[in-house]
């Protein structure tokens, strides 16, 4: 146990041994009612559910959605039964405001808010979290984005967002927004077990979770799932498999509560990485032979890869792909002491590791030059049905002529280990004819980042199902000599290694004051992020740090090819110390004015921070020969925000049950980043306004619900590229809209689930565009009896060809861009029994 982690233990101790000392000395019996308790409800009231109390970022306590100055969405059990979701991150589509490209697989996910950009990947400025504490601390991580470790299953009793507002004050990193995870606990008897089958493609999932009271004030809640299948797109083998599973158990006393927590999570999904798409003529179709809506790169024909490790050659079983192991304990507790404070505090430990491997499209080849541009004249099949057979007429390959030089991401996620803290006191006090709440928290975290890279490039034909590998070989000397293995045109390309530690502080306090009418409230926020470790990047001084370039006999058969020569392997007593800290403040004002009983009136203004962490590192010019940072402007992205907005509930006035948002939102973002696959460094402001309604209507067994976002952002300064000022940041869409339609009889339920966009840029250059799509969904729900549910879903019923991004920024000749499409048509069956 290295020093880090050590020091994490001690701490995790130190605070169990405190909660335990003070649930001992409580009396048992039944507490008061408690807003951070009230988690288990699995159905709001109804579909924007202002009843609902805020337990996600909210400043203060006992507050409905109604009475918030924030902008608050959840979504229910049943809710997200009904959308289908084919991965965690569709879930978050359904969110107003959230724009989450899904088309990375079950992870790997890039989410925006509100025109906040995310011109790299992940999710920078959004939180995810799982009973209010992160899943991690960086939404970014390269190759290890905080939904990597998060899964949703029906262990969950909804998903609660807080856009922008005191996301900016309650959380780190957070100014977008924060999605919280809410888990049951079991307050209630009640259970249920599910079976989940894909119709025409590879997928079995079993679902179960029950959870009750066992003695006076003692109740739990277990649960989890487990998934095999080949996945939503032909891999060649099982892609999917894994699950996890969670447990939770309460005790509640005269004056709170305590609650202690696992989750163990062993998965392995498949990634979707950009692939060949067509674009010709301004429409995304596929190219011959290859689809890569229900088809992949990965091949049946590679299934391990040979990886350079500092000179060292280990082998990786690619089925791997985005390999996520992490076990998480923890606890949280609420007292009242003190004569009416009420003290909280939240703790987590997770051990979270794993690895990614995929195929990214690094080019798309004419197969007829491919020889030549190896220093071959020929080519043949590296493996396969016709391995070893010179392929006579590349120009006809696979009808398309096409070879694709993939990249192989082959990364070993060895620590990305996290300790949380969070503690608060607060207390409400009669004021001025109103109740006055003050609260303050301190907050911790500490975060390993321990990752190696081992980049491959190899050929591969342009080919959807089963493709083969290509060799190289140059046969003009008395016999033929390989300049490829099999398949590798070369090894160890980018052969980086990263053992970082992040430790931040954060102090933060809050006051609300509210009565019949009025909500007001301000909360502030200081952190500081500290960041040591070693890299062989970053460093400005060209003597330390980089790469040791090496020939090595990968294959061990005596001859030394081209791609064998020039390895990047890393020096591991040459690396570059990091060594840097940066303080940020944060703070949020809003109001909230109840100007009829169905109608009141909100406004926001914020401004809040994310501290970077590893791309400050990859990117590297940022740092001096002390490894402490040139600028400190460069660790810290700052966002500033303000919403003004109405809220509608119908009540009686008209048929039915009408609820509503309306939102005017303005964002200004800075934005420091690195992209690994262009090797573009980002220092750059945007600007972006827009508004934001979602809304809910119901009339007996009829339900609409539905949201839609338009969106104005601009790049105001690019510190790379002065050109693309005044162009609109990448990937950001005018209009993004959802709509669910259902109708609910007899304990029957049938609907869809509408998913849409408007055009956006692949770039920010603003040359090539990408065209604008729905996505359809239906579902069926039909109850054969009391408590068992049979469901039918339809996700993308109508097969749409839908881009989320591209890397090029011009269309190229042959009309072939590298990009990601979500899935193409999929229809899976389930039986759910509930007890």
């Amino acid at each position: 146990m290295n020093s880090s982690k050590l020091r994490r233990a001690l701490l995790a101790a130190a605070a169990f041994g405190a909660l335990f000392s003070a649930s001992a000395r409580a009396q048992e019996t039944t507490p008061p009612a408690n807003p951070s308790e009230q988690t288990e409800t699995e159905d709001a009231a109804d579909g924007v559910g202002f009843d609902e109390i805020v337990v996600t970022a909210a400043v203060g306590s006992g507050i409905s959605k109604f009475q918030s100055s924030v902008s608050v969405s959840d979504l229910s059990a049943a809710e997200i039964i009904n959308v289908a979701p084919r991965s965690t991150s569709e879930i978050f589509r359904n969110i107003p405001g959230i724009r989450s490209e899904s088309s990375g697989g079950e992870n790997n996910a890039n989410i925006q808010v509100r025109g906040i950009p995310v011109t790299t990947g992940g999710a920078k400025f959004v939180q995810l979290q799982e009973d209010g504490l992160p899943v991690l601390s960086f939404g970014d991580i390269t190759f290890g984005n905080s939904d990597n470790f998060l899964r949703y299953d029906t262990t969950v009793a909804r998903v609660e967002a807080v856009r922008g507002g005191s996301s900016s004050t309650l959380a780190s990193n957070a100014p977008g927004a924060v999605i919280n995870l809410i888990s049951k606990t079991g307050r209630n008897e009640g259970g249920s077990f599910g079976v989940t089958r894909g119709i025409g493609y590879g997928h079995t999932r079993v679902d179960f979770e029950y959870g009750a009271p066992i003695a006076d004030g003692l109740h739990f809640h277990v649960g989890g799932f487990y998934r095999t299948g080949e996945g939503a797109r032909e891999a060649g083998f099982n892609a999917e498999e894994g699950g996890q599973i969670k447990f939770n158990i309460t005790k509640k006393f005269e004056k709170g509560y305590v609650r202690l927590y696992f989750k163990h999570l062993n998965d392995r999904t498949i990634p979707y990485l950009p692939a060949p798409v067509s674009l010709a003529g301004g429409n995304a179709a596929p190219i011959p032979g290859f689809d890569f809506r229900d088809q992949t790169l990965s091949t049946p024909f590679l299934l391990q890869n040979t990886r350079v490790d500092s000179g060292a050659l280990n082998v990786t079983d690619i089925r791997d792909g985005v390999r996520a192991l992490s076990t998480a304990i923890g606890a949280e507790f609420n007292f009242e002491v003190l004569g009416g404070w009420q003290i909280t505090d939240k703790i987590r430990y997770s051990d979270n590791r794993g690895g990614f491997v995929g195929t990214f499209t690094g080019g798309v080849l004419n197969a007829a030059n491919v020889a030549a541009s190896f220093g071959g004249n020929q080519l043949r099949f590296a493996n396969g049905p016709n391995a070893g057979q010179v392929i006579t007429n590349p120009a006809t390959l696979n009808g398309n002529g096409l070879v694709i030089d993939n990249l192989l991401f082959d990364v070993a996620v060895d620590d990305l280990s996290q300790f949380v803290n969070d503690l608060k006191i607060e207390r409400s006090f009669a004021f001025a004819g109103g109740e006055l709440s003050a609260s303050a928290g301190y907050y911790k975290a500490i975060e390993q980042v321990e990752t190696r890279w081992s980049f491959n490039f190899f050929l591969q034909e342009a080919l959807g199902s089963n493709a083969a590998l290509i060799d190289v070989f140059n046969t003009t000397g008395p016999s033929p000599v390989a300049q490829t293995v099999n398949g590798v045109r070369a090894f160890g390309i980018f052969d980086p290694t990263f053992d970082l530690s992040f430790d931040r502080d954060a102090l933060y306090w809050a006051l609300q004051w509210k009565n019949d009418r009025l909500n007001l409230d301000a909360s502030f926020r200081f952190d500081n992020l500290a960041g040591t470790g070693t890299s062989n990047l970053a460093s400005p001084n060209p003597n330390v740090g980089g790469f040791l370039p090496r020939t090595i006999d990968v294959n061990g058969d005596g001859n030394i090819t081209p791609a064998e020569t020039n390895i990047g392997t890393v020096d591991p007593t040459n690396l570059f110390t990091i060594d840097y800290s940066v303080d940020y403040f944060s703070y949020s004002f809003g109001a909230n004015y109840t100007l009829l009983d169905n109608l009141a009136l909100f406004a926001r203004y914020s401004r809040g921070g994310v501290g970077n962490g590893d791309r400050l590192v990859l990117g590297g010019s940022g740092f001096n020969a002390s490894g402490g940072l040139i600028d400190d402007g460069i660790g810290v992205d700052i966002v500033k925000q303000a919403e003004i907005g109405l809220k509608y509930r119908s009540r009686d006035a008209i048929p039915g049950n009408l609820n509503a948002f309306l939102t005017g939102f303005y964002a200004d973002s800075e934005e420091s980043n690195f992209e690994i696959t262009s090797g573009l460094a980002i220092d750059r402001t945007t600007r972006a306004f827009g508004i934001e309604a979602e809304a809910d209507y119901s009339l007996g067994g009829f339900s609409l619900t539905g949201g839609v976002t338009w969106t104005d952002s601009e790049i105001r300064r690019d510190a790379q590229n002065p050109l693309n000022i005044g162009n609109r940041p990448r990937r950001q869409a005018k209009l993004t809209y959802l709509i669910t339609p259902s109708y609910t009889f007899r304990g029957h339920s049938v609907g869809a689930n509408i998913v849409g966009t408007t055009s956006s840029f692949a770039q920010d250059n603003n040359v090539l565009e990408l065209p604008g799509f729905a996505q359809v969904n239906f579902f069926l729900n039909f109850e054969l009896a009391k408590g068992l549910l049979a469901s039918l879903n339809v996700n993308n019923a109508g097969n749409a060809f839908g881009l989320t991004e591209a890397e090029e920024g011009v269309l190229p000749a042959n009309g072939i861009v590298r990009a990601r499409p979500i899935n193409g048509r999929t229809i899976s069956a389930s039986l759910r029994y509930s007890f």
